[in-house]
């Protein structure tokens, strides 16, 4: 896969927030970056993995005739590609009242070991699937399943996720603020800021503290200010 994301990448964005990694995509043009709608229903986990994708399309009677195939169906297709540590990311179309899964589907992401699931559609049998160990972020949780409104078509294409495009092998980073995608071309580039803008923010909140000021005097952070910092660090 071109732009492969290696696992000192992925290491280095589990310590730092979703909301610096977004504005660290932003800056390079990526935008939207950030998926409206989805939101952490494993409170105080954290998601970082690379994605693998499953696209769903309202349900059509000769459609589901070819695609529901079994454990060969798309999204088994789907899971079934997920290696340690990746994320499922699903297009369900924002609908947030019909499931993309629930513990018999998912069951096959903890078998796989995947990280988690993302999807700005629903999880059906939630407290089950988050006993699997995944991190779950999902526009809302449901009794239903697909509820006559989405149905599994295609794996690993791109898609579209809370109205930000995922690739597969894009990186998926979640927190209790939300899902940020940070394209693979980018992500060394993108880390390499995010770690330097939070070591600069926590200098800049030592100041403002120190001399009792208003943050306005160093925030948000001017050039002059990070080659201070850079200075202090005998950069």
């Amino acid at each position: 896969m071109p732009n492969e994301i290696t696992q000192e990448v992925i290491e280095r964005y589990k310590k730092v927030a979703a909301a610096t990694v977004y504005s660290g995509v932003r800056r390079l043009g990526y935008e939207p970056c950030f998926m409206r709608g989805v939101k952490n229903f494993t409170p105080g986990r954290a998601l970082v993995g690379k994605a693998r994708t499953l696209r769903f399309v309202p349900p059509r009677p000769d459609i589901m005739a070819e695609t529901h195939r079994g454990e060969t169906s798309p999204e088994y297709e789907a899971m079934g590609s997920c290696e340690p540590g990746d994320v499922l990311v699903c297009d369900g179309m924002g609908r947030v009242y019909a499931a993309i899964g629930g513990d018999v589907k998912l069951l096959q992401l903890k078998m796989n070991g995947a990280a988690g699931i993302v999807t700005d559609a629903a999880i059906r049998d939630l407290d089950i699937v988050q006993g699997y160990g995944l991190t779950v972020f999902a526009g809302d949780r449901t009794p239903m399943g697909g509820a006559d409104e989405i149905d599994p078509y295609e794996a690993n294409v791109t898609i579209a996720c809370g109205g930000v495009a995922v690739r597969p092998g894009d990186l998926i980073v979640g927190d209790d603020d939300g899902v940020v995608v940070v394209p693979a071309g980018v992500a060394v580039e993108v880390i390499d800021w995010v770690e330097e803008h939070e070591e600069v923010e926590e200098y800049i909140k030592g100041l403002i503290q120190e001399e009792n000021v208003a943050p306005g005097k160093y925030y948000p952070p001017t050039d002059a200010t990070v080659e201070q910092y850079r200075r202090s660090r005998g950069g």
